[in-house]
């Protein structure tokens, strides 16, 4: 049917307003990536990566100065407070966000302001009198160092139009020397932006194509180009998956503890455990957040962080280890695989996204007391700090005996002072405090922690120490842990489970979870880039990415994430970038809902920077 003139005006006007919306989407894009590269250029400038942290206020300082901000005292505090001890790459990009940079119009009504009579000068002592008396004070050799400047003072006065040119020249000089130090240093442009990259020779093979990759030619599952949307209302077909718990009541069990504790500089780091088992059996395998409720109404602020569990086969040594699985099957909080195995020894590695588990800044009106002296005057611990240490008991009495081997406390020791317990100092223990089989009981536990706070007569810095190594807070809150029980079911033989080590994930893990994400997910070849594929794998409350660079050269994929709904990210960013590094694969981000009550909408669009 021939279309009227009517009908091609239509169209004309659609084209004209879709190319228009697409512009305009293009500069916004292209507004995100200066952005991105102005902030990395300011961090890189000051630190040696961008995963290393701001350590101090002189710091966050140096590097917001190196961004063209002329930060005053007040903004300083309002970002380092007190409770502030780091600021990570993605808070600093979040600061420039908030404070933009000052136009030259805004410098000129502020000095206007002064200038009542609009001669473009103000006098030398005046202006000395209002920088030395008002707001953030300055000093007089501070307000003579700028009165001495040559270019802009002359017969006692401040040409104050040509001072506002000499500030914003030189507020744009400090980010274009910044712009250019990162281009020509290439030590720097080879600093890592995402997880730990995963390379072709730890195991993962890297040039084969995958068969579920879509393409162009693919119109049937071809996807919206570097666009991936899904709707992530909970599905009974997903909750309804078979109960792990029905079949399993009379096959033997194995159990162990553990937790999962945040580091200052946000790294999460677990306990690891090695599975032995003797014989071929179908096994059944749980993880999830251990209950510690010791006091009525208190909330257990660790119950609504994600757990998961990887299995790995122990080969012919420790350093190459075989993904057999992970625990994706749900049943509320717990998370579960079954399945058949093998007889030998596996690897069991605890994984939490890091997006519940994570820095918060939460305000303390006053710090609890852990210790007093009763009317005898001997000092007690009070109850509210035996119960916060009835939780560490728990927690660290990983095979759940009610006591605690040498083993258990020396996981104890380490997470708190760095430190084993040997032999001879366990010997010490065991004739000062309550034992039961050379294993501490929960009395001796006590009785300990009270020695130290005697040691230091009353002084409970020390078992602050350790409160805070555990991931509590000034007020007896366990905020930056999460504990955990693994259960370990076999039909046909008696499985052991023994924890071996505490510490971070490492590329073991990055490497196990990248292999799941690649065998499980979907597939998207990157608009405009063949060699880059974009791997999603999406559950009911949890999405993970990961990209994979085929190619030879490193590249830098931007990420955004401003058409998510209800969703939270372990970037903290809903804009950021991610290097990959020549054939090797990238955690790119772990999405979550922020409300698990309502609907969340992941729609994130990858695309290449460089």
């Amino acid at each position: 049917m021939a279309s009227g003139p009517g009908n091609n005006a239509s169209l004309s006007v659609q084209k004209v307003t879709h190319s228009e919306s697409s512009r305009a989407k293009k500069s916004q894009h292209s507004e995100e990536e200066i952005f991105y590269m102005n902030c990395r250029a300011a961090y890189l400038t000051v630190l040696k990566s961008s995963l290393e942290n701001i350590k101090s206020k002189e710091q966050l300082c140096l590097v917001l100065q190196q961004a063209g901000r002329n930060p005053s005292q007040k903004t300083l505090n309002k970002y380092w407070t007190s409770q502030t001890t780091t600021l990570n790459f993605d808070d600093f990009c979040t600061i420039l966000k908030k404070e933009k940079t000052a136009t030259k119009t805004e410098l000129l009504k502020a000095f206007g302001k002064i200038d009542t009579d609009n001669s473009g000068y103000i006098l030398h002592d005046e202006l000395s009198k209002i920088l030395t008396t008002r707001g953030e004070k300055m000093t007089l050799d501070e307000v003579s160092a700028i009165t001495k400047l040559a270019d802009f003072n002359s017969s006692g006065k401040l040409d104050y139009n040509k001072f506002c040119d000499f500030y914003m020249t030189i507020s744009e000089q400090c980010c274009k020397t910044a712009l250019e130090k990162l281009e020509v240093d290439n030590r720097l442009r080879r600093q890592q932006f995402g997880s730990q990259a995963e390379t072709s020779s730890e195991g993962i093979t890297l040039s084969k194509p995958s068969p579920r990759v879509s393409r162009k030619t693919d119109h049937k599952l071809a996807p919206v180009k570097g666009d991936s949307r899904t709707s992530s209302r909970p599905s009974s077909a997903q909750s309804c998956k078979a109960s792990i718990s029905s079949t399993i009541s009379e096959w033997q069990c194995a159990q162990s503890k553990g937790c999962f504790y945040l580091e200052d500089d946000g790294e999460i780091i677990s306990h690891k455990y090695r599975l032995h088992l003797p014989q071929r059996s179908t096994v059944c395998i749980t993880i999830k957040p251990l209950n510690l409720c010791q006091v009525e109404g208190k909330s257990c602020h660790w119950l609504s962080v994600d757990t998961a569990l990887y299995v790995l086969k122990e080969n012919e040594s420790q350093e190459n280890l075989q993904l057999v699985s992970f625990t994706e099957q749900q049943n509320k909080e717990m998370f579960g695989w079954k399945g058949e195995l093998g007889s030998g020894v596996y690897w069991l590695l605890p994984f939490t996204t890091g997006c519940r588990l994570k820095k918060v800044k939460t305000q303390i009106t006053g710090e609890a007391k852990l210790v007093y002296r009763g009317e005898d005057g001997e000092l007690a611990l009070t109850k509210e700090f035996r119960a916060a240490l009835l939780d560490v008991f728990e927690t660290i009495d990983l095979d759940g005996n009610g006591l605690l081997s040498l083993e258990e406390y020396n996981f104890f020791e380490l997470r708190t002072s760095g430190e084993k317990c040997d032999e001879e100092a366990w010997a010490v223990c065991k004739e000062n405090f309550n034992m039961k089989k050379n294993e501490l009981t929960r009395q001796g536990f006590m009785d300990l922690n009270l020695m130290e706070a005697n040691d230091r007569e009353g002084d409970p810095s020390d078992l602050w120490v350790t409160l805070l190594s555990l991931g509590y807070n000034k007020a007896l809150e366990m905020i930056e842990a999460c504990p955990f029980v693994i259960d370990i079911y076999a039909e046909k033989c008696k499985p052991r489970i023994k924890a071996i080590y505490l510490e971070a994930g490492g590329w073991q893990l990055n490497r196990a979870i990248c292999k799941s994400v690649v065998n499980k997910g979907e597939a998207k070849v990157m608009d405009g880039c063949e060699n880059v594929i974009v791997y999603t794998y999406k559950t009911d409350i949890r999405i993970t990415s990961v990209i994979e660079n085929k190619s030879e050269n490193k590249v830098i994929i931007h990420v955004n994430n401003e058409q998510s709904k209800n969703c939270l990210s372990n970037r903290g960013l809903t804009v950021f970038a991610v290097e990959v590094a020549p054939k090797s694969m990238v955690v790119s981000q772990h999405v979550m809902p922020l409300n698990e009550q309502e609907e969340w909408l992941y729609n994130c669009v990858h695309s290449l920077l460089r």
